[in-house]
C-alpha cells in the first residue's frame, strides 16, 4: 500500500523559512512524480508544486521563487523547502504521488505563518 508520511510544519513568523519532508513507501518511487498540495482554512486543495522522478520540476506562481521541492531516490523522500513565508501560506500541507486529481496523499502537515 501507498504510504506518505509528511514532517516539518510549524509555526512561523512572516519571512521565515520551513524545510518539510516526506517519507514514501509502497511502490517505486523514482519511477513516480511527486507533488506537494496545501488546504487553507475554508479553502479548497490547491496544487503547488512538482517534481519528475528525474528533477523537473514546476510551481504556481505563489509560490515560484519561494518554495524549492526536491527529492532523494535514494531514501524514498520529497522535500518542500519554505522561504520567505507569508501569512496567506498558512495551510496543511499534503505530499502526493503523482500530482493532482485523486492521486494519494498523506495525512499532512500544518503550517501556520502569523
Amino acid at each position: 500500500d501507498v504510504q506518505l508520511v509528511e514532517s516539518g510544519g510549524g509555526s512561523v513568523q512572516p519571512g521565515g523559512s520551513l524545510r518539510l519532508s516526506c517519507a514514501a513507501s509502497g511502490f517505486p518511487f523514482g519511477g513516480y512524480a511527486m507533488s506537494w498540495a496545501r488546504q487553507a482554512p475554508g479553502k479548497e486543495l490547491e496544487w503547488i508544486s512538482f517534481i519528475g522522478g528525474t528533477g523537473g520540476t514546476h510551481y504556481i506562481n505563489s509560490v515560484k521563487g519561494r518554495f524549492t521541492i526536491s527529492r532523494d531516490n535514494a531514501k524514498n523522500m520529497v522535500f518542500l523547502q519554505l522561504n520567505n513565508l507569508k501569512t496567506d501560506d498558512t495551510a496543511v500541507y499534503y505530499c502526493a504521488k503523482g500530482f493532482g486529481g485523486s492521486s494519494p496523499k498523506g495525512g499532512g502537515t500544518q503550517v501556520t505563518v502569523s
